[in-house]
């Protein structure tokens, strides 16, 4: 049997829960169904994770520093605000449609009934991406362009289109792409 590499069942375990997550019906999940789904005792998962709510963590971690990183790509090669925020809202609905289960975990959806500090976080993470937009509209209006804007509430507009069409995604049990028809939605934004 071949030996694993450190972390990597780890990443197994958050994989499974992620992809256990895409279910559209977002029946509750246990460690139970988890373990069972890995073929691997309940305690098995507990010498990698002290508690469900420490892989709930692992996987805010993943959607943190996967969506940051391009967040942050994003501006430091794009000088125009305008088409920042257009790039960081393309990027997170595209984020969405790739990973299904996650958005669950964007929406709070998975984390009913889950310890409340990892909706909070959650929620942290709509202000800090909330604040990205906010400095790319700032950048914009200095710019000259989306004059006449309140850059809090017009990045808070933005942010709630974003949530908006992930809870649209995961409602239609992920039929309705996010993505679908950005364009012309967009033109909304546009100033």
């Amino acid at each position: 049997m071949a030996k694993r590499a450190p972390g990597e069942r780890r990443k197994e375990i958050l994989q499974t829960l992620a992809s256990m997550l895409e279910n559209p019906k977002g029946e509750k999940i246990t460690t139970a169904l988890l373990a069972a789904k890995l073929d691997v005792s309940e305690a098995a998962l507990y010498r990698h994770f002290a508690s469900k709510a420490q892989m709930f963590e692992g996987l805010i971690e993943f959607i943190e520093e996967s969506v940051f990183s391009l967040v942050n790509q994003i501006q430091a090669e794009e000088t125009d605000g305008t088409k920042q925020i257009e790039k960081i809202v393309a990027m997170l609905l595209a984020f969405a449609q790739k990973n299904q289960g996650m958005t669950r975990v964007l929406i709070g959806d998975a984390l009913v009934n889950e310890d409340e500090r990892l909706q909070a976080r959650v929620n942290q993470m709509h202000d800090r991406l909330e604040s990205s937009i906010r400095q790319s509209t700032r950048l914009a209006m200095t710019a000259g362009a989306l004059s006449g804007l309140d850059a809090n509430a017009y990045a808070n507009a933005v942010m709630a289109f974003v949530i908006g069409r992930w809870h649209q995604f995961a409602k239609s049990g992920f039929k309705k792409s996010p993505i679908e028809s950005l364009p012309l939605s967009w033109q909304v934004f546009a100033g």
